[in-house]
């Protein structure tokens, strides 16, 4: 019988429906490998430092199972997301994280849920690793973990025995995978099903809102930014960007990908398909008018930038995104 440990962070406003989900997820992939082989695949405990834990100002309670100092060994352990609370999060769980790095270093396999993430790179195990998070929180990440390799278009990622996933309710996806590679992928299909999950799913870039890294403090960046973002329409010259601002070449790309995370002509091309997508979802203007106001003349060249960075064809996101299109 195997061991699964859903950990229940200390601190009121961290998140109660990634805890609530991965258990039933697990407790149903359970029910029916029990219906199948006639015995139960995992024991599954909640488990933390205090006795209770209140979430949303007390509204709703979770007493675990057991505490952290009575699990000897487990072989999965599943930490929830942090909701935006993850700098205390992380400073008022120095025990658990102890606790996680342990257990692996013992043979245990870690997930963490989307802000779930600090937790774990607190740790130290993310460490020259791929990692995903939510989209929302990947500036902060990078900047309190610049040794982990953070990879937001990325839905689930999977190397050493260390998952992690994106944002929000996708931890249902990571759950399901879970379920593929502990279980089987016939009891994975089964709880897609019952929990109407969509298998498969790798990528949240579409769901990311590009909003830009505007906190480093670097003020030539930052009107580098804000001119990149003034000339939507045009195409951005990096090498007059840089001569404006009396900077070579080499030392202003060196400057913006330390200040921003990106080239400046990635930072070019987000700001564009932001400023491409938001018009798709809520304009009648045709592709080709939205693909000409941010900059672009070459259809090809637009669907492939497009593409890369939301995961789809401006086509594609128009379906999916603007109601008009949708409904008709």
């Amino acid at each position: 019988m195997k061991h699964l440990t859903i950990i229940v962070p200390e601190g009121e406003g961290n998140n109660l429906s990634s805890i609530v989900g991965a258990y039933k997820i697990f407790n149903k992939a359970n029910e029916q490998w029990k219906a199948n082989h006639k015995k139960e695949l995992f024991t599954i405990q909640l488990a933390g430092i205090s006795k209770k834990i209140d979430f949303y100002d007390g509204l709703f309670t979770v007493k675990p199972h057991t505490n952290i100092s009575s699990i000897r060994k487990t072989n999965l352990i599943i930490i929830p997301s942090l909701n935006h609370n993850y700098q205390k999060a992380v400073k008022g769980n120095k025990e658990l994280i102890e606790w996680l790095t342990n257990h692996y270093k013992e043979g245990a396999e870690i997930a963490s849920i989307c802000t779930g993430a600090f937790m774990l790179a607190s740790t130290g195990l993310l460490d020259g690793k791929s990692c995903s998070t939510h989209w929302s929180a990947a500036n902060n990440f990078k900047s309190m973990f610049p040794n982990v390799h953070v990879q937001t278009d990325k839905l689930i990622t999977d190397e050493n025995g260390i998952y992690t996933n994106g944002g929000a309710y996708s931890f249902l996806n990571l759950m399901i995978y879970l379920v593929e590679k502990y279980f089987d992928r016939q009891t994975a299909i089964f709880c897609s099903k019952v929990f109407q999950i969509e298998m498969d799913r790798n990528s949240q870039s579409a769901f990311a809102i590009f909003s830009g890294q505007k906190t480093h403090g670097d003020e030539m960046v930052i009107k580098a930014q804000a001119f990149i973002e003034s000339k939507l329409n045009e195409k951005v010259s990096i090498e007059q960007l840089s001569s404006r601002f009396s900077v070579g070449r080499r030392n202003f790309d060196r400057r913006f990908i330390k200040a921003t995370g990106n080239t400046p002509v990635e930072y070019s091309q987000r700001v564009k398909i932001e400023s491409a997508k938001k018009a798709i979802e809520s304009s009648r203007k045709t592709i080709n008018e939205i693909m000409y106001e941010v900059g672009y003349a070459d259809v090809k060249a637009f669907r492939e930038v497009f593409r890369k960075i939301t995961g789809m064809s401006p086509l594609e996101y128009k379906h999916k995104y603007n109601r008009e299109a949708t409904m008709g």
